[in-house]
């Protein structure tokens, strides 16, 4: 299917044009965004966290995906595929394909500087309004860097930074943590810079 003519897109537009495409996009306020690729530090510290998340996570009812499962945000009518999500409990999921997941738990996304406007303030708002989602980071990939908003009720988030190789984060919506110089393996931020 061919993208409609006009500049606003509805929702039943996007998800037949995404159901043909060969390529992923994401859905915002009337528009679709084709989603691009991504650096070496991105890829590796995508894969380090969700090897990381997923053997913390073997034996527990919770499931890890990486950045090919796209959400619906119901309360906005956007569809996001974020770098990371876990999910616990039993999935829910809307089709058509792809699918769309409706209950994360917890979604990451590791910024770059194409995205991370968007990331900070359009998918924040969004993501927040996500009734299940109890957990939102925000992974550097220039320096070792994670920023964690945790929902303390329906209006009220907590706000952490941390610096540093040698930190660590809990994440209490999964019981996990993730250690920094693991999120960062590999990753030389004098050459990346």
């Amino acid at each position: 299917m061919a993208l409609p003519k006009s500049t606003y897109v509805t929702e039943e537009e996007y998800l037949a044009f995404e159901q043909d495409s060969e390529i992923k996009h994401e859905y915002a306020a009337g528009q679709i965004i084709a989603m691009t690729g991504a650096s070496r530090e991105h890829l590796l510290i995508n894969h380090n966290v969700s090897r990381v998340l997923g053997n913390q996570l073997v034996e527990r009812p919770c499931e890890v995906y990486s950045s090919d499962l796209r959400v619906q945000v119901t309360a906005s009518g956007a569809y996001r595929y974020p770098d990371i999500v876990v999910v616990c409990g039993e999935p829910e999921f809307v089709p058509p394909r792809p699918n769309s997941l409706l209950n994360p738990t917890l979604i990451i996304e590791i910024l770059s500087d194409s995205t991370a406007e968007i990331d900070y303030r359009h998918k924040l708002a969004e993501y927040r309004r996500i009734p299940t989602l109890q957990e939102y980071l925000l992974i550097s990939q220039d320096a070792p860097r994670i920023e964690r908003y945790l929902k303390q009720d329906e209006q009220n988030w907590l706000y952490t930074e941390l610096t540093g190789l040698d930190q660590q984060l809990a994440l209490p919506s999964i019981d996990c943590t993730l250690l920094f110089s693991d999120v960062f393996y590999r990753i030389d931020f004098e050459t990346s810079a």
